[in-house]
């Protein structure tokens, strides 16, 4: 009896099935798992740089967002300070109207003033020139005759100078 007949087992098909099965894998290592593993480690690889790029895009967002803050808060000061130089030069223009008006209405009230005082000259003397021709046609009613113009000039004068010293 022989090994073969004492364990059921050729040792040369045992042998060529080991040659067999390293041979398979062998070749399933060339042709299978390198190409499985490169795959893998490929996708691992695109995976890192898809987490990458995705950790950069949030981190440009962040900082577009802080930007964009900045930007929105110099705006608002930037327009407050805009309503306040604006409402600046309303007041000054608001100043400088009204005190234009007052000027104007004091130049106004001056030259009214003015007005009245030449009316009222005009009229005292419209008033004295009609008194004076009064008295003369007075005078000359009680006097009983004509004056002559030399003696109505006289008594013109005279009488304007007792009117003024009379006020």
């Amino acid at each position: 009896m022989g090994f073969e007949e004492l364990l059921g087992v050729n040792p040369w098909t045992a042998a060529f099935t080991l040659a067999n099965t390293v041979a398979l894998f062998l070749v399933m290592k060339k042709f299978l798992f390198k190409p499985v593993l490169k795959m893998i480690t490929d996708r691992q690889q695109e995976i890192d740089g898809m987490y990458d790029d995705a950790q950069k895009a949030s981190e440009n967002a962040k900082a577009m967002e802080a930007e964009y803050r900045e930007k929105l808060a110099q705006a608002a000061q930037t327009g407050e300070r805009m309503v306040r130089e604006a409402t600046a030069r309303g007041q000054a223009r608001q100043e400088e109207i009204l005190r234009q008006a007052n000027a104007d209405a004091q130049a106004i009230i001056s030259k009214a003033e003015a007005d009245i005082a030449r009316e009222k000259k005009k009229a005292l003397n419209d008033a004295k020139n009609e008194l004076a021709d009064l008295a003369l046609d007075i005078a000359g009613k009680v006097v009983g005759h004509s004056l002559t113009e030399a003696d109505q000039a006289v008594l013109v004068e005279k009488f304007i100078e007792e009117l003024g010293d009379g006020k």
